[in-house]
């Protein structure tokens, strides 16, 4: 079945984890063999063949570059000129994937059906392009509202405000604060250019006055329920009913640390903590259960998003074992109109929504 990703690192795992992703994950792993720079080498589970061989066939691929100031503990760049210079290498990385058929950039309505077609036919001895629609994930690296503009027309298609922790526009992860000026600027400049607003990250109070303040389309490409991980990170079933109320989608993760409570980092396994893709159905199931129909949840793994196979479900050992999440829908008494509901056309028609 086809499947449409609405979260991949991509770019960042070419450039920052210098992974050539036409080659194949085993190659990769190989070549990562005795490497300890990151916590996640010789584990990836992603390639560009892996997407195929998934029929993974479209993909919401990502821009990343936090910004950081001065005593921050997190991870960054130090000022938000970098963090936009970083975007824009990213950007090169997906546009050299283009010039050498690996992938094709989809920034509207026309280029949608077009690629939905060409992964249609029955040619499967072809190597179709990964189609990507290009995100930013933490909006840091928008130096300025011109920078947005800049972006847009060159494809940038959804955003959102925040990461983890303070950011310029908005309160992300493991903080706590509202959006401010700057971020009710953002906000109008993002349903202005008909942006998709990205939600997944935001804090509690920085989603709510988001919510107040924006009316434009918004979805959440990689967020789980609060219900089964009591985090800051998942969404409450209040936030959950907002975004349903707003024809949003929301793209279930993967990070196996969001699918199980009490999860310790560098210390616990999927397969001690009992982390598959159950815990993912279990997810969708509840979305689907709030909403009282199948059409608000979907597929957003953020595989590769800095963990490997030491943080993601037990039965997954590439991106193409997503074909396993049909037959576990089934198994829930889910129809196959409700199967392809979730694994790409809840997706496909919010897009065809936004973009029509």
């Amino acid at each position: 079945m086809f499947v449409f990703d609405a979260h991949l690192d991509l770019a960042m795992n070419a450039l920052e984890w210098n992974r050539d992703l036409t080659w194949t994950v085993e190659d990769i792993r190989k070549s990562e063999e005795g490497m300890t720079d990151k916590p996640d080498r010789g584990k990836n589970t992603v390639s560009l063949q892996a997407m195929r061989k998934g029929n993974v066939g479209l993909c919401v691929a990502t821009q990343i570059a936090r910004y950081v100031k001065k005593g921050s503990p997190l991870p960054g760049w130090n000022s938000p000129h970098q963090a936009w210079a970083q975007t824009q290498g990213q950007l090169a990385w997906y546009k050299a994937m283009e010039e050498i058929g690996e992938m094709v950039q989809v920034t509207n309505l026309k280029e949608l059906k077009t690629h939905m077609g060409l992964w249609e036919r029955d040619d499967s001895d072809s190597k179709k392009p990964i189609g990507y629609i290009l995100s930013l994930e933490g909006a840091d690296s928008i130096v300025t509202i011109d920078h947005l503009e800049k972006s847009h027309e060159m494809g940038l298609r959804a955003i959102g405000p925040a990461h983890y922790g303070p950011g310029t526009y908005a309160h992300g992860t493991d903080s706590i604060g509202g959006i401010g000026t700057k971020g009710k600027e953002l906000l109008k400049k993002i349903e202005e250019l008909n942006l998709i607003l990205d939600a997944t990250h935001l804090c509690d109070m920085s989603f709510w006055e988001t919510m107040k303040a924006y009316n434009g389309p918004v979805w959440a490409s990689h967020n789980n329920c609060r219900k089964f991980v009591n985090h800051n990170r998942q969404f409450s079933d209040e936030q959950l009913n907002e975004l349903i109320s707003r024809k949003a989608v929301v793209g279930i993760a993967l990070d196996a640390w969001m699918m199980v409570p009490n999860w310790i980092r560098g210390e616990s396994t999927p397969k001690d903590m009992g982390v598959t893709l159950n815990q993912m159905v279990e997810n969708i199931d509840h979305i689907c259960q709030l909403a009282g129909n199948s059409l608000h949840v979907g597929i957003g793994t953020d595989l590769d998003g800095a963990f490997g196979k030491e943080q993601s479900p037990d039965d997954l050992e590439t991106i193409a074992d997503l074909q396993k999440i049909p037959l576990l829908l089934s198994q829930r008494g889910y129809s196959n109109d409700d199967i392809e509901n979730i694994m790409h056309l809840n997706f496909i028609k919010f897009l065809e929504r936004t973009w029509g």
